[in-house]
């Protein structure tokens, strides 16, 4: 498909709403997942290092 201006390229010859809509709600879903990985790897992160400091704390009171 030909396309005269950037207008008709936006419309995509009547279908342009859906061609763009779902062009958006691909890219909403794809940044959703990337910040919805970074927080799960944050907290398994947080849980890392508390169960470090546990254990660590559990073996100086068992080595005292």
């Amino acid at each position: 498909m030909i396309w005269k201006s950037l207008d008709d390229f936006i419309a995509m010859g009547g279908d342009g709403f859906y061609v763009w809509g779902s062009y958006l709600v691909t890219a909403v879903i794809i940044v959703a997942e990337i910040l919805m990985l970074r927080a799960r790897r944050r907290g398994v992160e947080k849980i890392r290092q508390v169960q470090i400091i546990l254990s660590e704390q559990t073996k100086h009171e068992t080595t005292t």
